[in-house]
């Protein structure tokens, strides 16, 4: 069953073209990479999702309901929820006060707060520390408290912009094994992107490559990764 449809949309920032009539469908449950060099629209391509940006072409449903020209707000009352690119963490806040954030537009109290049981669960090391300052968690607590927060949203679909950006390689296995977790205990939905296609390829799922703002290539990850089909498209070769 179909949870996001992205058909044909353009997004311009000005005079540039930042996307070129993408289309993609994400299933329920489903984990999809979107990976591309820099510059391919990989950020705007979230955010166009998450109502940051607008769409200028083109409709994004979630569930069925039209979600392009709506706010950011609106989008996460239906169930997406998105991290964005560095994690912004609060760090003057507590832990527990930027995990309450996540429900902020939540009027069921009493489940916001078994929420936030279920996220201490998940996540003992932000329940120990819960009542320090947000900035003296490492590059990959923060990354767990971002996901926790996204939690709070109670999300049927989490989209998170380059989690493993500055993270060890320890640190990035440690924040892909919760996610996978999450997705296969919650029914939870990903979108994921990432600079490189290695991760899409370790992991598993399937993947979209962008280039110049349009979607290159499209398959299962692991599937991509045999031959030179993946490079080729990544870098441009055989184009004239």
């Amino acid at each position: 069953m179909n949870l996001l449809s992205v058909d044909n949309i353009t997004v311009r920032y000005g005079r540039l073209t930042a996307l070129r009539q993408v289309s993609l469908k994400v299933d329920e449950g489903e984990t999809l990479f979107i990976t591309g060099p820099n510059g391919a629209g990989k950020s705007t391509l979230l955010k166009a999702m998450a109502g940051v940006v607008p769409v200028a072409e083109g409709a994004i449903t979630l569930d069925g309901k039209v979600i392009s020209g709506g706010s950011p707000e609106d989008t996460a009352r239906l169930g997406f929820s998105m991290v964005p690119e560095g994690r912004h963490v609060f760090g003057s806040l507590t832990i527990e006060e930027n995990l309450m954030l996540g429900a902020g537009m939540r009027s069921d109290r009493a489940r916001a707060a078994d929420d936030l049981a279920s996220v201490y669960d998940v996540f003992p090391m932000l329940k120990e520390r819960r009542d320090k300052a947000a900035g003296i968690l490492s590059g990959g607590q923060q990354q767990m408290l971002v996901i926790g927060r996204a939690l709070m949203t109670a999300p049927r679909l989490i989209a998170i912009d380059e989690p493993s950006l500055g993270l060890a390689p320890k640190v990035i296995d440690q924040v892909y094994e919760t996610l996978l977790r999450l997705r296969d205990s919650r029914g939870l939905t990903l979108v994921i992107v990432e600079q490189s296609s290695t991760r899409a390829m370790m992991t598993g799922g399937r993947m979209i490559l962008l280039r110049s703002g349009q979607i290159v290539l499209e398959g299962d990850a692991r599937g991509l990764a045999k031959g030179d089909t993946l490079k080729k498209a990544y870098f441009g070769y055989g184009e004239h």
